[in-house]
């Protein structure tokens, strides 16, 4: 099964089993009506649990695990990451990506076909998000310069101004 990592399990929270978490997801209300997840560690599937309750307190996000009612509970759980199945990651708006579906597209030149580079990072700057390109440059994710994103075939055709590359290298 596929999996998208929506969180990533802190320290905990009170004395009732409550962990604070880094929440990975953008789309709002996604992480407070979650009802079960599945945790995992190093890359391996510790098992499904349900959420009992999931809200924003000072803007951290807490969760509340059924089953786990304590501190020394939850404190086996930090470090966790929080998983759902890839299908049932949040509806996006049309035209909207997931930054985990741009990773690892092809960057090509929209006027000669040239393929400039793969992403293999995004860095999130405020109102404009970047793409890292070979780890060695930047490129901004705006329609003004991405003119078709292909998620299913793995590519993003591109307007790039003359120096542009010279201008983001790391």
């Amino acid at each position: 099964m596929d999996w998208v990592t929506i969180a990533v399990l802190g320290k905990p929270r009170g004395n009732k089993g409550e962990v604070l978490a880094i929440s990975l997801s953008d789309s709002p209300g996604r992480l407070e009506s979650l009802e079960r997840a599945f945790l995992f560690r190093d890359d391996a599937e510790l098992g499904e649990r349900v959420v009992e309750k999931a809200w924003f307190h000072d803007r951290r996000l807490v969760l509340k695990f059924a089953g786990v009612d304590s501190i020394s509970e939850a404190e086996t759980l930090q470090g966790c990451e929080v998983r759902v199945p890839l299908a049932e990651r949040a509806r996006l708006e049309p035209g909207a990506v997931y930054v985990s579906d741009v990773i690892g597209c092809e960057l090509v030149d929209a006027v000669s076909g040239k393929a400039l580079g793969r992403v293999t990072g995004w860095e999130d700057n405020g109102p404009q998000s970047l793409m890292e390109i070979d780890s060695d440059w930047l490129v901004p994710f705006t329609p003004a310069l991405c003119k078709q994103v292909d998620v299913a075939g793995k590519k993003i055709l591109v307007e790039l101004p003359d120096g542009l590359r010279e201008l983001n290298a790391h």
